[in-house]
């Protein structure tokens, strides 16, 4: 093919991806998105096919539709409330595709690589490597296969850089030797990355999980384009480049939301939860059991349930607060009904969805669309904060961390100084919660203690469908 003509349909594929991303900003577009973007992957592979000569194409082929089949079987058995784990499973299928491809080309034939290629090449190694390790970690976590809070090391730091010195002197050793030393060197950057991923990954979690969602995306974009540049692909250095530019922009707006930077998030501190008292702006407040709490600020003749009943069929106003809590309750479908029944008594409705309030980012876009709420009463963080104040009613609903007064009022805390979202503003709020316990941060939540809450503790779906009943 022309090298001219190569170079234009290259543009085009390359148009195509960037347009088809660009649909994902609304609901609505987002399967077009999809559409359009796997079209220009189709594409792109149509075009690697026909440049490069294929001595074994039944072995291509095979392989493409076996990977094809057990892709097609995960995507369409996995529920929503699995969709982070598979994101990051699939961040380290292409972390491990990407560090095979370079170790491929590095031993192969070193004579027609040229040096920017040889250490694109070592590079693409560790980033794959690390990527794979850390997204199967977290992909672990996030399964509840091993535990979601953070595992901290003796000396975890120290070991973290002590393993990446290691990598960088065998990377360096692996790019400037042939023959077996290759080999064995490359061997070995790989097992210190794939350690250095898990040591990294294992130490992140809870509300930190959506940065290292994010930052494990930018760097398997960042593996797969210095693998384009060792076998020359041009399609791939720009795929994989536009995939490491959007991770990073993504994992910038994820540490904006927490109000913290990113190597805080990376290079963690063993905080103990312990530690910091709860503020509730008036005073300090001990933990209460569920018991007590579930009866809070309600007359004695009044349940739970009926003063949840009186605050939403009085409100005029009010904002449903979703958070990892209904994901773990499958209760979206329920959040949905009850915010349509509302809509039908006349009353004003609106979601205000946190960033983090998820373990990936968009989690609660993702699980709302797929209970077919209207994506017009679907509003972040920043649009929707103001309105707290005229609400008569914010119902929350798996959600603590992000609602958290204590951001603000205590200090020291994983938390302090984190954009939440003012619900503690509204008239009244109604908490549909497990129980009283901290969410993932550890901190104590004074909203539970406020006069105007109501507490209706227990499985979010049951409460909610109690709710959804009492007002038909």
């Amino acid at each position: 093919m022309d090298s001219g003509w190569r170079l234009l349909i290259d543009f085009v594929i390359i148009a195509i991806l960037i347009l088809g991303i660009r649909q994902f900003k609304t609901p609505r577009g987002a399967r077009t998105g999809n559409l359009a973007a796997a079209l220009a992957f189709l594409c792109a592979l149509g075009v690697v096919w026909h440049s490069n000569p294929v001595t074994e194409p039944v072995t291509v082929v095979l392989a493409l539709a076996a990977g094809g089949s057990v892709g097609w079987l995960v995507a369409m058995r996995v529920s929503m409330i699995q969709i982070p784990a598979m994101v990051a499973f699939q961040h380290g299928a292409g972390g491990i595709a990407a560090f095979v491809t370079a170790l491929v080309e590095l031993t192969r034939d070193r004579g027609h690589l040229l040096t920017v290629e040889q250490f694109s090449g070592v590079l693409g190694i560790i980033i794959g490597a690390a990527t794979f390790s850390g997204s199967m970690v977290a992909s672990a976590k996030l399964a509840g296969v091993v535990r979601q809070t953070p595992t901290y090391l003796p000396k975890h730091n120290w070991i973290l850089a002590a393993n990446l010195a290691a990598i960088m002197a065998f990377g360096v050793l692996a790019a400037a030797t042939t023959g077996p030393l290759l080999l064995y060197g490359s061997l070995l950057v790989i097992l210190l990355s794939i350690l250095l991923g898990a040591v990294f990954a294992i130490r992140i979690g809870g509300a930190d999980m959506p940065v290292l969602i994010s930052f494990l995306n930018a760097t398997a974009g960042l593996a797969a384009a210095f693998c384009g540049i060792i076998i020359e692909n041009r399609l791939l250095v720009a795929c994989g480049a536009t995939v490491a530019a959007s991770g990073s922009v993504l994992t910038h707006v994820m540490c904006q939301a927490m109000n913290r930077n990113l190597l805080n998030v990376l290079v963690a501190t063993d905080w103990k939860p312990e530690s910091v008292a709860l503020a509730t702006g008036e005073g300090t407040a001990a933990p209460r059991p569920s018991s007590v709490a579930s009866q809070s600020g309600g007359s004695p003749g009044q349940t739970p349930l009926l003063r949840a009943v009186e605050a939403a069929t009085s409100a005029r106003k009010i904002i449903v607060v979703p958070g990892y809590g209904m994901a773990l309750a499958h209760a979206q479908f329920e959040v949905v009904k009850v915010a349509n029944r509302l809509k039908e008594l006349g009353k004003e409705v609106k979601f205000a969805i946190h960033p983090i309030a998820g373990r990936m980012p968009g989690h609660m876009h993702v699980l709302l669309a797929e209970a077919e709420a209207e994506s017009d009463m679907l509003f972040d963080l920043p649009e929707i904060n103001s309105e707290f104040q005229e609400a008569d009613l914010a119902l929350v609903v798996g959600a603590c961390d992000v609602v958290n007064p204590a951001a603000i009022n205590v200090e020291g805390s994983p938390i302090s100084g984190m954009p939440i979202l003012a619900a503690y503003e509204a008239k009244q709020v109604l908490v549909c919660n497990l129980d009283d316990r901290p969410g993932y941060s550890g901190v104590q939540n004074p909203l539970y203690a406020n006069p105007k809450t109501i507490l209706m503790f227990g499985d979010a779906k049951a409460t909610l469908s109690q709710l959804l009943r009492a007002l038909n």
